[in-house]
């Protein structure tokens, strides 16, 4: 039987990534008192409220087809948001909605690529990207993210990338996995290689809320010079603990939402109205569990960081945003998997493998900061016990 060769590119690119969650979950299953740092779940359960509104939405009949753009009073509450995000007019033909942020980049991505176009980004990155970019045709082209540098994606790297088949300069901040937010020079510099190259600038801000110690978060469209090539995604599932529900959104030119609107209609043609409403009501109110989650998360970032920095030649790497701490491991290994899936059997704590998130990240481990203060510290032993049994 004959296959699309879409299937060819994405072997491997799927749930293959997450060897170590599956692992950790199975163990669960089976009874096993696992500490799973693995996946960035948020750490509370969906607000009351929000789920009310969802019900109350649904009992008043709000389970009929939708449109592909959006729900009005959706797009009402995005462009609040946005407007007070970037102090001007962003008005609702710029929106799209979309079942959460990783639809929303394939919309994009499919939108904007041709087979054979490359697209720059930030390696490590987040797990699926090469997914996304592949499915589209399009072919990755990984700039390494120097420690040096705080993670932080580098104007000079990304313009020694750049060839003819460059079509889109993807961003991600707040980053996953580092946590580094790029500052509006950073995001101005690579704003205007874009504008001089003629390409266009994705930028995932899923973790914009979650910013640790008084960080500031800087949207990609603060700039209003750029706005006419920068593209932003976003979603519910951090920001307001609501991953389940898979609702999310695309801001760019209304020029782009224009055109990607029949590729969103193709697709599904539609969130659902009792969710949309749900959405609205998170968008549009203030930031409160975003804000109080990202203080814990820094509070066990920094855990981490005093119980493993310098440990047997360990050294970790605190986040500016979002829900995960890294561990450098290159003293003692440089396979991360292996040594991920060690530390799982040996001492039955489960953390993401730095191959997961790209080849600049092997050698090390991502460490998720939701687990409590309590279960973060036993983790930290138990590493701390693995890692000075390890051979050297």
């Amino acid at each position: 039987m004959q296959y699309a060769d879409v299937t060819t590119r994405l072997a491997g690119l799927g749930s293959d990534k997450w060897v170590l969650s599956a692992a950790a979950n199975a163990r669960i299953r089976a009874g096993e008192a696992i500490i799973n740092l693995t996946i960035g779940e948020p750490d509370v359960p969906t607000p009351a409220a929000l789920i009310d509104s969802a019900i109350t939405a649904m009992g008043a009949g709000r389970t009929g087809y939708s449109n592909g753009r959006g729900e009005p009073s959706l797009l009402n509450a995005l462009s609040g948001k946005y407007s007070a995000l970037t102090g001007r007019s962003i008005g609702t033909d710029r929106f799209l909605c979309l079942p959460g942020t990783q639809t929303s980049l394939y919309l994009v991505l499919t939108a904007l690529c041709d087979p054979g176009c490359e697209v720059i980004l930030g390696d490590p990155m987040y797990a699926t990207y090469e997914g996304l970019i592949r499915a589209s045709g399009a072919v990755p082209v990984p700039v390494s993210l120097d420690p040096a540098h705080a993670f932080r994606l580098q104007a000079a790297d990304v313009a020694a990338a750049i060839t003819p088949a460059t079509r889109v300069i993807m961003l991600n901040t707040p980053h996953n996995p580092t946590g580094a937010i790029l500052r509006p020079a950073d995001l101005d510099a690579i704003c205007a290689l874009a504008a001089q190259h003629d390409l266009w600038v994705v930028s995932d801000e899923v973790y914009g809320n979650l910013t640790h110690d008084g960080a500031v978060f800087t949207s990609a469209l603060a700039n209003p010079t750029y706005e006419d090539r920068v593209i932003v995604t976003a979603s519910i599932s951090k920001s307001h603990a609501a991953p389940g529900f898979r609702s999310g959104w695309v801001c760019g030119p209304a020029a782009f939402c224009t055109r990607a609107l029949p590729l969103s209609e193709t697709m599904l043609f539609g969130s659902q109205p009792f969710i949309a409403d749900m959405t609205a009501q998170a968008v549009a109110g203030a930031p409160d569990l975003a804000t109080a989650m990202a203080a814990r998360m820094a509070r066990r970032a920094g855990i981490i960081h005093v119980a493993l920095d310098g440990v047997a030649g360990l050294h970790v790497h605190k986040p500016e945003a979002g829900m995960f701490a890294l561990l450098d491991i290159r003293a003692l290994s440089r396979d991360s998997k292996a040594f991920a899936l060690a530390l799982l059997e040996a001492e039955a704590v489960a953390v993401m493998p730095g191959a997961s998130f790209g080849k600049a990240f092997e050698g090390w481990l991502r460490l998720a900061l939701n687990a409590s203060d309590d279960a973060t510290r036993e983790a930290c032993t138990r590493i701390k016990r693995f890692a000075m049994s390890w051979p050297r």
